[in-house]
Parts: C-alpha cells; structure tokens; sequence
C-alpha cells in the first residue's frame, strides 16, 4: 500500500467509528519541501484537533490530520497535485480502517482547495473548507451533490473571500452549499479560533447527521 502523505495523526473512538473528520492543511502554489511537524499551517490544523477532540470523542467521530509529503500545490499538465493524491490515499484509508464510515473534509487555505477537488470521493459526504484557497473558475464538479460549508473572515489578504463567495454560489447550482463569514477575522484563524472552531464542529457533525446545525 503507498504511503499516505508525509503521515497521519488519528484521534480514533474506542469502538466503531459514526463518522470521521479528516483535516487537511495548507501550504503554497509551488514548493517541493518536505513538510515537518513543525510546518506553521501543519501546526495550525493540529491545533484544531486537538481542540474538536473532545467534542468528536462524545459523537463516536475520528478525527484524522493528514501531514502532506510537500508543501506546494506544484500544478502540473496532466498530472494531480501531490496534495490531491495524499489527500484520496487518506480517504481510502479512512475507508479501510472503518468499513463504511462518512468523511467530512475539512481544509484550511490550500487544503480547502484540495478538500473542493476530491469531495466526489464515495466515503466523502461533505466538505467544511476554511479561508481556502479558490483561484477564479475552480471547478466545483467534485462537490456537486455534497454538503459544502465555506468559512472565511472578512479581513483576509492572502486568499479571497469573494472568490470564496462565488464558488458557493456555483456550488449551490447542484447541491447544498453555504457561506459563512467571520467577522474582522484574516487568513490564519488565530485571532478568533474559537469561532472557526464551532463553524466545524457544528457543520461536519450536521453533515454527518449527529447534529443540527444553528448556521
């Protein structure tokens, strides 16, 4: 079997799982460095499952941190970007350690964009991506007939919440897809991590039916 990714951090129920968040990070357009544990946007979605553990625990929900094996999207002509790939291998594996589980795919930045491209996956029921990053006629064919939450803060400079807020209203053509702005927030959910926190939780656990959601 290949690796998946650079490796991942499970935080798994102790009996069977009812659903499983698989987080993604972010990184860069280009860029073949190796990503360590000590790589800011690895850091940054370690943080968050450390804190949705708890929350997850009491649903029955894993809650898995893919770490990629590079940091750059690296687009090439005919050929998936490596975080694409390390991102399926994760789902298949997800599927192989609990026979039938719902994904939700939650990625920040680069990792929402990877989320958007591989949620037509069969495991995946829904995306959550955070500040992704959307460049103007990004495809939603993937997400079609998904469940899609974006959250962006208003104040971001580094990827753009109108990009984000055109992909949903596209996205919504064909399946269930909303927008949810965080107010005076940047890129790197620090300043209001509580806030993008919730949006998480509560949205992956409605898509996996644990939960209503009160967006």
């Amino acid at each position: 079997m290949a690796a998946v990714g650079g490796g991942l951090t499970r935080f798994d129920p102790a009996g069977s799982a009812r659903g499983l968040l698989l987080l993604l990070h972010g990184g860069a357009e280009s860029g073949f460095d190796r990503v360590n544990r000590a790589y800011p946007a690895w850091c940054r979605m370690a943080l968050m499952q450390r804190g949705l553990a708890a929350s997850m625990r009491r649903h029955n929900v894993a809650i898995w941190l893919l770490r990629n094996r590079v940091r750059g999207w690296n687009e090439q002509p005919g050929r998936e970007p490596t975080p694409v790939t390390d991102a399926r291998r994760a789902v298949a594996e997800a599927s192989r350690a609990f026979a039938g589980v719902q994904v939700v795919l939650v990625g920040h930045s680069m990792g929402g964009r990877v989320a958007c491209a591989i949620a037509a996956e069969d495991a995946v029921v829904g995306v959550c991506a955070l500040a992704p990053w959307l460049p103007p006629g990004t495809s939603v064919a993937a997400v079609a007939g998904k469940d899609l939450v974006v959250a962006h803060g208003s104040a971001d400079k580094r990827t753009s919440p109108q990009a984000s807020r055109e992909f949903v209203e596209r996205a919504a053509r064909s399946g269930a897809a909303s927008y949810v702005e965080v107010t005076g927030a940047g890129h790197a959910m620090l300043g209001q991590f509580r806030t993008w926190n919730r949006v998480v939780r509560e949205s992956s656990l409605a898509m996996l039916g644990l939960q209503r959601t009160n967006q």
